[in-house]
């Protein structure tokens, strides 16, 4: 992936203290690199495109007819969503050493509460949060610049795939009560 400001200010964090949402911040004084702040945010939308992928794993039929490029035209079967379940946990398990590996895996792919997780490992809280930016951001960088397929940006990934029905939720989504309208008078 080419590191410019045009790809990198949409994942930047607004609040971020270092590239102040621009997504670049300055490394010497004529070379800028893509803030940590980006990096988290590719790894959190690979991540949601995980549990996603996930959830839709369980219903049968999801082989996709792939067209190829060249001149034969030729087709090809592929299961998208375990490709990518795969890629994901393989590129994390190449890239993090063994502690960050296991924090990844009691936190993400296990889905352990942070106090359950930061007791397991025996840290205070402020620590295991630092440990949890670091893990994204080792592997948003890794999600972004893997080649030849990187799985950051996620719609070539995916070949400009779009889903049919929408993806249901692990957890039931809680709907909001609506606001109380109260009757006004007509004033004449």
């Amino acid at each position: 992936m080419e590191w410019n400001r045009s790809n990198t200010i949409g994942l930047a964090s607004e609040s971020c203290c270092y590239c102040s949402g621009n997504g670049m911040r300055d490394v010497y004084e004529d070379k800028k690199t893509p803030c940590n702040c980006v990096f988290r945010a590719a790894f959190r939308a690979c991540y949601v495109r995980f549990r996603e992928c996930l959830i839709s794993g369980a219903q049968p039929g999801n082989v996709s007819w792939e067209i190829l490029g060249g001149p034969g035209g030729r087709r090809s079967y592929s299961r998208r969503h375990e490709e990518f379940i795969a890629d994901f946990t393989l590129i994390a398990r190449r890239n993090l050493d063994d502690e960050d590996y296991r924090l990844f895996r009691i936190y993400y792919l296990l889905g352990a509460d942070w106090r359950l997780a930061s007791k397991y490992f025996d840290m205070d809280r402020g620590n295991f949060w630092h440990a949890i930016y670091r893990v994204e951001q080792k592997l948003g960088r890794a999600y972004c610049e893997v080649q030849p397929y990187p799985l950051f940006p996620l719609d070539e990934y995916f070949g400009w795939a779009a889903r049919r029905e929408p993806v249901r939720a692990i957890h039931p989504v809680i709907e909001r009560r609506n606001k109380l309208k109260v009757p006004f008078r007509l004033s004449a």
